[in-house]
């Protein structure tokens, strides 16, 4: 499963970031307004499609993809079906799930349109219509002799503005994105659906075939599928859920390929990949793989096991926490690869040579003087981040107490709201107001009051384990105040509309609260505010450097020749490369693997299970239409080289003529380092085939209604 991460948030969540080389054939994560400097490459790779057409926002396949805000998608029908990864739709599913009806393990199958279920609160659809370049607009009245917190502030500023002069169209959902380390800036404008319903997907045992056995591993046999639908109001405006919406109609939708598909094909993917930080400093790599990689993945595991202990025997919690533990196994997985990865290809050693390289570039010339004073500015800068991430990522633990969280954030949501909407933090004007409440309102089926204190106990643990000068003594006293039996008696937010209700309440109402958790809230909020304030000065000293790093980046690759792609931010990029396998230690890798391989790995023993009825198909060699006219059977998964990273889950996977062959939703363990740094030989990432989707819904879960309105015949 393909990881979603915020850049900073490797002090809490798991982060990509390095290779500060220029892009190879098949690496980079491209902009759409890129696509004639890499156009004749593409074409020389298979594309067939014309360059100018590809990278336009209107025209298919691109107006085609969407965002889930954290998984990619594709819509593939002019009825507003959406296809991306099961593992995307796994909230829903959970969501919607209870004992006695377990869409887990089950599956779920819409016969109708009146049938389909409301996403998990809080899911939406983003459909992207443009992308503007605003670098004027964001940097106009910056200096060098400001302060970092005055930058930071003047650059959220100019952010804000611009966001709220984009929305002002109804229904829109739009952000300011940096890239080359805040050098430039586009503004994304999306159309927001906000009534999404859950139309189709397998069962675990097929979406979740393998589970974190087979989790970033080849050969791989899992169908990491799923349908949403996009509704509207009849009018065709974005709208809430209610019975009498309508499908959205999208500008265009994706065709599914009928040629075959074959080992050295060519594929692109296009969709919202996450954070990546190939541009990062060889001192950056060299923290998070020799500190930061280690420690979390520990984090992780503990998080993991703690779950898994005090759910263990409990149908009703173990469904209640099945996504977080999918995500949190995940991620420690992840961590463990990009340790033994970074080893593997020499991490350290290739960042350095690359960043020697440009450096000396730097110093041969006095015209390039102003990047070696950046590169000095950002190295210090880099040395002061270090300190604070590990102690982050600890801190980042008690947001697993979830009703902490909720008094935080409505806490958070009160102080913010005091102001005009204009001078407030972004994620707390009014325009979040929404998104805040759904997260809020997940918690009621996210949520039991033993395992939440026994992951409160185990934060405290991690907090302990930050340097003491680093701690808040105001947020120890308060806890040892309340005691933690008290703060799971005496609460009550435990309840959705009285924890909902405190998001209209002021500052004064939280002051005088008696609720232990609100209290608790209310004794960290200095220590948070002064954390936030000093991560901004950290932010606006590190764009002053780090963007004229990066155009003397830029600058040297031109030298050569060379384009250079942005890091991934969650906006919109594709991807080419080709379908591979390859040899590894005496074996060699397949580039596709099939039904029979399912049936060779079912032992009917998690996570090795598979319906009855597609085990019978497979003996029956019931292969129809979807048998490859190579492999004689109907392949699963394939390999290839698409330079992808997280927030590509669910990203449509294109042949040359731009039709849908499948669905990208994982790579390698090996490879996982790609995040920081592309090394071909050892690069693949994992797609599941179309043709196994297919055949699946049309001979295993009878989905022929939907495959109907794919326009497959």
């Amino acid at each position: 499963m393909i990881l979603n991460r915020t850049r900073r948030a490797a002090v809490a969540a798991l982060l990509a970031t390095v290779a500060a080389t220029p892009a190879l054939a098949d690496e980079g994560k491209w902009l759409p307004s890129q696509t004639p400097q890499i156009a004749a490459k593409m074409k020389a790779a298979g594309l067939k499609l014309d360059p100018a057409k590809l990278g336009d926002l209107n025209l298919a396949p691109l107006t085609a993809i969407a965002s889930l805000g954290g998984c990619s998608a594709s819509f593939v029908s002019s009825e507003g079906l959406l296809v991306t990864n099961h593992h995307c739709v796994y909230g829903s599913v959970q969501y919607n799930s209870k004992p006695g009806q377990d869409y887990l393990a089950d599956g779920f199958l819409a016969p109708s349109f009146a049938e389909e279920l409301p996403g998990a609160p809080g899911t939406r659809i983003f459909v992207i219509e443009s992308l503007k370049d605003v670098t004027a607009d964001v940097t106009r009245g910056l200096s060098d002799k400001m302060s970092g917190l005055l930058r930071a502030e003047r650059i959220e500023a100019s952010r804000k503005a611009l966001i709220s002069a984009c929305e002002k169209q109804p229904s829109r959902r739009c952000d300011v994105r940096a890239y080359y380390g805040g050098a430039t800036y586009f503004l994304q404008q999306q159309l927001e659906i906000k009534d999404v319903r859950l139309v189709y997907a397998p069962p675990s045992s097929v979406g979740n075939f393998g589970g974190e056995i087979d989790n970033w591993q080849w050969p791989r046999h899992t169908g990491d599928w799923g349908f949403y639908r996009a509704y509207v109001a009849k009018d065709g405006s974005s709208a809430t859920y209610a019975k009498d919406n309508v499908p959205f109609h999208p500008k265009a939708h994706l065709t599914i390929a009928t040629d075959p598909l074959k080992d050295g094909d060519f594929v692109m993917v296009a969709g919202f990949p996450g954070y990546t930080n190939r541009l990062a400093t060889a001192a950056e790599a060299k923290f998070q793989y020799g500190t930061y990689y280690p420690a979390f993945q520990k984090f992780l595991s503990d998080y993991s096991d703690a779950i898994m202990a005090a759910t263990a025997g409990n149908k009703a919690t173990t469904i209640a926490y099945a996504s977080i533990v999918r995500g949190a196994d995940n991620y420690k997985k992840n961590a463990l690869g990009q340790i033994a990865g970074a080893e593997a290809i020499g991490l350290n050693e290739k960042k350095a040579a690359d960043e020697k390289a440009y450096r000396d570039w730097i110093a041969a010339s006095p015209a390039n003087a102003k990047y070696g004073y950046a590169a000095q500015a950002l190295d210090r800068i880099v040395a002061e981040e270090e300190q604070r991430q590990i102690a982050d990522m600890r801190r980042s633990a008690l947001n697993r107490a979830q009703l902490l969280m909720a008094a935080r954030t409505a806490l958070r949501w009160a102080q913010e709201r005091a102001k005009p909407d204009a001078e407030r933090d972004i994620g707390f004007q009014d325009r979040d107001r929404q998104s805040i409440v759904e997260r809020l309102t997940q918690i009621e089926r996210r949520y039991d009051p033993k395992v939440d204190r026994i992951l409160f106990e185990q934060a405290m643990r991690e907090y302990a384990a930050i340097p003491a000068d680093k701690q808040d003594p105001a947020f120890l006293a308060a806890v040892k105040a309340a005691g933690i039996d008290t703060l799971y008696s005496g609460t009550k937010l435990a309840d959705t509309p009285t924890r909902i209700g405190w998001l209209d309440k002021p500052v004064a109402a939280f002051e005088g609260s008696d609720d232990p958790f609100i209290k608790l809230a209310v004794a960290m909020a200095p220590g948070d505010a002064k954390a936030r304030a000093e991560g901004k000065d950290l932010e606006g000293r590190d764009q002053m450097a780090r963007s004229v790093y990066l155009k003397g980046l830029i600058a040297f690759a031109a030298s050569k020749g060379e384009a250079v792609a942005p890091d991934a931010n969650s906006s919109l990029r594709f991807s080419y490369g080709n379908i591979t396998g390859k040899s590894r230690d005496g074996m060699r890798w397949m580039p596709f693997t099939t039904v029979e391989g399912v049936v060779e790995k079912t032992t009917g023993r998690e996570p090795f299970i598979s319906p009855d009825k597609l085990v019978a198909a497979v003996k029956a060699k019931d292969y129809g239409r979807y048998a490859d006219p190579i492999l004689g059977t109907v392949p699963v998964d394939f390999l290839s080289t698409l330079d992808i990273t997280g927030g590509n889950s669910g990203s449509a996977t294109l042949n040359a003529k731009g039709e849908l062959v499948g669905l990208a939703f994982d790579g390698t363990i090996e490879g996982v380092v790609s995040d920081w740094y592309y090394e071909p030989s050892i690069n693949r990432s994992i797609s599941v085939d179309q043709r196994y989707m297919r055949w699946v819904m049309e001979k295993v879960d009878g989905a022929g209604r939907l495959l109907a309105e794919m326009g497959v015949k």
